[in-house]
């Protein structure tokens, strides 16, 4: 699947998520709704991906994430 694909797949599961639970929730609550429309539609989802920097050959775990991974993207 092409990353066009994947982002309309991924708009699609945001706008199903935000028209039913509406504004100001949590954001590990669209999240989680997000990655279950996603799965839905047989998508490969992880969530908080870690995600280290490297400089100079010399890898830092210093805490970032990457919040979903569609399909290896």
């Amino acid at each position: 699947m092409i990353e066009n694909e994947i982002s309309y797949k991924i708009r699609g599961a945001i706008f199903a998520a935000y028209n039913e639970l509406g504004p100001g929730l949590l954001e590990s609550v669209y999240e989680f709704a997000l990655t279950y429309h996603l799965k839905l539609e047989r998508m490969d989802v992880l969530t908080q991906v870690p995600l280290p920097v490297v400089y100079r050959n010399m890898t830092m775990e210093i805490g970032f994430r990457i919040d979903i991974l569609v399909n290896e993207k």
